[in-house]
């Protein structure tokens, strides 16, 4: 079973959407909890909503006080209504929002029957619950279920413990072909990708650049792979090293066959959906680049953005480490691509006051330089020498073991929903003030 723990600020929105499954006879309404009751057991969004309200209007600080959760079991698992009515209140209880007001839905709409769950992470006097440990705390809930409902289980293979540990090249370092070849090595092992351009993007992650190079040799023409070191502006700060130091798996023939595999394989991907949803939500919830870049984070995804020297984007691409799975945004759908993209920021830049525009312009000039984050925390599933306890301001240094058995990101379509109906009622206020 899979947790997706999300939270925003429209309940409104969240209760909408689910309750349109109900009506559309998708979905279901299995349980509720400190909710009024109604004369005849049906419920509509603005009941639902009055149990919620004391609530949200005590709430003086939180910015986003909803409490969106999706318990996904294996599709090849079946759950009976009464199972899925004692995992949500069991999981309610362990992750310690056991006495607030929520409402349990049931989603019937896809192959892969799931429930929602809508609540609120403040208390009656409007203070946040406490929520730290919260994914590790999710994960044990989620392997509770699986034995006690003998629900097929989340978790990865075991990993060898003397597998390499993934860092950020050092440039400044003496032994760099070493610090390189312990990322390009070990890649193609847990992620998928087709393209180099795919790579080059996952590899920026650890301060590693890739480059094609043809020629002909004897008249035979001739092509293979250098890899550089890259310095905090994602320059290249060494000489190239050829793909023979570190192996066969790091040449353009083994790299060739790896997109070839990953293409088809990522055909198939079920998560692909669940990554784009995540995707929409966080362009429209997030106030500019920054923000929308740590929202993702937040939910396991990297984010690699691509400039040209004017500053324009020409290349998005998202690493999902749920899935391990890398995907240029165009791939996702055509709501996902570059341009899209350029237009957002653009529209959100343009609202901003003329000072802040100014006071951003130097940032935005570093931003045509190819970018280099900082790897996601998960990629510390190598070091066995780390502890399973809190290290990273992401709360936890866990194994993609525990991230696929977890899978800390939100099924947001609700989300989605919400935004769609704010942008409605300010098209339908600007209407009525002309």
């Amino acid at each position: 079973m899979i947790a997706k723990i999300g939270r925003g600020a429209n309940i409104i929105g969240a209760l909408s959407y689910n309750h349109l499954k109900v009506d559309q006879e998708n979905g279901t309404i299995l349980a509720t909890h400190r909710i009024r009751e109604t004369v005849n057991g049906q419920f509509t969004v603005n009941q639902l909503y009055s149990s919620f309200e004391p609530y949200l209007f005590a709430n003086k600080r939180t910015e986003k006080p909803v409490l969106h959760i999706s318990l996904n079991p294996n599709p090849k698992d079946i759950v009976s209504d009464e199972d899925f009515k004692k995992i949500a209140e069991e999981y309610m209880k362990l992750m310690g929002y056991g006495d607030q007001p929520y409402v349990v839905f049931k989603h019937t709409d896809i192959e892969r029957t799931h429930i929602h769950i809508v609540s609120t992470c403040v208390d009656r006097y409007g203070k946040k619950l406490p929520d730290s440990y919260e994914k590790l705390r999710s994960m044990e809930a989620c392997r509770s279920f699986e034995q006690q409902f003998q629900l097929q289980p989340a978790t990865a293979k075991n990993r060898n413990p003397k597998e390499a540990i993934f860092k950020p090249v050092d440039y400044r370092e003496a032994n760099i072909t070493s610090q390189i070849a312990s990322v390009v090595r070990h890649l193609p092992k847990y992620y998928q990708y087709q393209s180099l351009g795919a790579y080059n993007a996952l590899l920026s992650l650890f301060k590693i650049s890739a480059e094609e190079v043809k020629g002909e040799l004897n008249g035979i023409p001739k092509q293979g792979l250098v890899y550089f070191a890259l310095n905090e502006m994602g320059q290249k700060a060494t000489n190239p090293f050829k793909a023979s130091l570190f192996g066969k798996q790091a040449g353009m023939d083994s790299l060739q066959n790896h997109f070839e595999k990953s293409k088809e394989k990522m055909k198939t991907e079920p998560t692909k959906e669940i990554l784009k949803k995540t995707i929409e939500v966080a362009i429209h919830t997030s106030y500019n680049e920054t923000d929308f870049k740590k929202q993702l984070l937040e939910q396991g995804v990297n984010t690699v953005v691509r400039r040209n020297e004017q500053g324009r984007i020409y290349g998005m691409t998202f690493i999902d480490h749920e899935s391990r799975t890398v995907w240029n945004g165009s791939q996702l759908g055509k709501n996902l691509s570059a341009t899209i993209f350029n237009d957002c920021w653009k529209e959100t830049t343009s609202q901003k006051p003329q000072e802040t525009i100014k006071s951003s312009s130097s940032e935005s000039k570093k931003e045509t330089k190819i970018e280099t984050e900082k790897p996601h925390s998960l990629f510390d599933f190598v070091d066995r020498n780390q502890s399973a306890h809190p290290s990273t301001s992401f709360g936890l240094t866990e194994s993609l073991a525990s991230l696929l058995a977890e899978s800390q990101g939100e099924d947001y379509e609700e989300q989605a929903f919400a935004n769609q109906m704010k942008k409605k009622a300010k098209q339908r206020n600007y209407r009525s003030k002309k």
